[in-house]
């Protein structure tokens, strides 16, 4: 088998780590340092894209819909998302690392089926707190993969975004009956609550990591006005 070739590297803002990514063949892994194992592996992708196709379920045929997606990682959520919406819908991808966005304009882009060329999909560089934070009543839904979810933080400037506070934020930022979903690498029955303290009506499902095989990872479906 042949070797791990490193295409690139950056440094995450606030000491947040190096990000590094790889090639192998046409396989491509993300990693940050002092985390052991793969933050995330082009070959493994259901979960993702389960993200997407859960939290945009309702939006098949609603024109203009808008969606949020925070982090873009190797593309697998933003090129659900795009799948799952009409032509007249607006995605817009929030990425704190630029240069994440080139790796995905670069030699990832292929691996989604290039989504940042789609027409429909809007990029913003920034924190994803912050940007939800200026936002009232504009999305249908919001899609986050910002971490490896609520408890499993490799970043601690994340922790504002899946607290009581920054989910009430969330909850202004989507419109009328919204739907947040958040990915997480395991069940964290504390963040249903701070959901549900939060206003939102929430359902809890595990996928997996490879359709029908791989871990076991879990989405968290909140909903603003009726039960899902």
């Amino acid at each position: 088998m042949n070797k791990w070739i490193k295409l690139a590297a950056v440094e995450i803002p606030d000491n947040g780590g190096t990000l590094s990514l790889a090639q192998r063949d046409k396989e491509f892994s993300i990693r940050l340092s002092g985390i052991r194992g793969e933050l995330m592996n082009s070959r493994v992708h259901g979960s993702e894209e389960a993200l997407a196709e859960l939290g945009c379920a309702r939006l098949k045929s609603k024109a203009d819909a808008e969606v949020l997606v925070g982090g873009m990682g190797m593309g697998f959520t933003l090129a659900a998302a795009l799948a799952a919406v009409p032509d007249s819908a607006r995605v817009t991808v929030v990425e704190l690392i630029p240069e994440v966005i080139e790796w995905n304009r670069g030699p990832l882009g292929d691996c989604a089926g290039q989504p940042l060329l789609d027409r429909r999909t809007q990029v913003h560089v920034g924190d994803v707190a912050k940007f939800i934070a200026g936002e009232q009543g504009v999305f249908d839904a919001i899609l986050l993969d910002v971490d490896n979810g609520p408890e499993g933080l490799t970043h601690s400037d994340n922790q504002w975004l899946y607290s009581e506070s920054g989910l009430k934020a969330i909850q202004r930022a989507l419109g009328g009956e919204g739907t947040l979903a958040v990915w997480s690498a395991g069940p964290d029955p504390q963040f249903v609550m701070r959901l549900k303290k939060a206003g939102f009506h929430t359902s809890v499902r595990s996928v997996r990591a490879r359709p029908g095989k791989g871990s076991h990872h879990t989405i968290f479906l909140a909903k603003k006005g009726s039960i899902l």
